[in-house]
């Protein structure tokens, strides 16, 4: 069922089939993560990745998507690369930091999820940019309640960012909605006022993914028509989940125990089923 301006809203069925395909996500992120070495190409990753969501029944939701059309069953980008970057022949290093951004379909209802993996030894400041960057993404999950708005969630990320740190946030790219497409309104800004935007309603699923830089937040995209820098090469990092959120609480749909650890740290009700 589609709402004003094209926002979607699942069936508990629908969204149990996103959770299938978020499994599938977290899954391969998981796999990813420990798979990541020194010495790995990017291209090796992303053979991985099709190899399980493919073996697990699901599709790849980002081969060929949007124009022009992506070549890669994954987005890796590596130290000053924000997101979108191409698997390739790029040879992982010690000391880079590397985010993984992974999509999967199952019966036509996708999952999107993204993880940024340190490699071997890396700065001191590598280290609190991703700390940072992935607490204001379950940040934003703690401020989303029924009823609420998604501003509130954007308020959340924002706020948590500003409040620890003197990192900048890459506000030309947002987190989204999502469900029987990959990318649908509403767009989920890393920064915003509580009580403005979309109403949270049982049913509406959202991708929050908060993108943290260094540097200056300014970015370019490179001649490949994909990969996004740093205008300054300073180091970027992105985290990403899917969630809704139920009667009982918040469903964190790509993370494997449903964000159920991680929301009772931060006192939010669990919602999954």
């Amino acid at each position: 069922m589609f709402r004003d301006r094209g926002v979607e809203i699942k069936t508990p069925a629908q969204i149990d089939r996103m959770r299938a395909a978020g499994l599938v996500v977290g899954e391969t992120l998981d796999l990813l993560r420990r798979a990541v070495h020194a010495g790995l190409t990017t291209r090796e990753l992303d053979r991985i990745a099709e190899h399980h969501i493919r073996s697990s029944g699901a599709t790849p939701s980002f081969l060929g998507y949007g124009r022009p059309p992506f070549p890669a069953c994954i987005c890796v980008s590596v130290n000053d690369e924000v997101v979108h970057g191409i698997p390739g022949d790029r040879v992982i290093a010690d000391g880079d930091i590397v985010s993984i951004d992974c999509g999967a379909i199952v019966d036509g209802w996708h999952g999107d999820a993204a993880v940024t993996v340190a490699v071997g030894a890396v700065p001191a400041v590598a280290t609190d940019l991703m700390r940072v960057t992935e607490e204001s993404m379950w940040r934003g999950f703690a401020a989303a309640r029924l009823g609420g708005h998604v501003g509130d969630i954007s308020h959340g990320v924002e706020d948590h960012i500003r409040a620890t740190s003197g990192f900048a946030i890459v506000e030309d790219y947002t987190g989204h909605g999502i469900g029987s497409a990959m990318h649908q309104p509403p767009t989920v800004p890393n920064v915003g006022k509580p009580g403005r935007g979309t109403r949270l309603v049982e049913g509406l699923a959202l991708a929050v993914e908060p993108m943290v830089v260094v540097g200056d937040p300014w970015t370019h995209t490179a001649d490949d028509g994909w990969t996004v820098r740093t205008d300054d090469g300073s180091l970027a990092a992105h985290f990403e989940h899917t969630f809704t959120l139920t009667p009982s609480g918040t469903w964190v749909l790509t993370a494997l125990d449903g964000g159920e650890a991680k929301l009772a740290e931060l006192g939010v009700p669990f919602g999954g089923r």
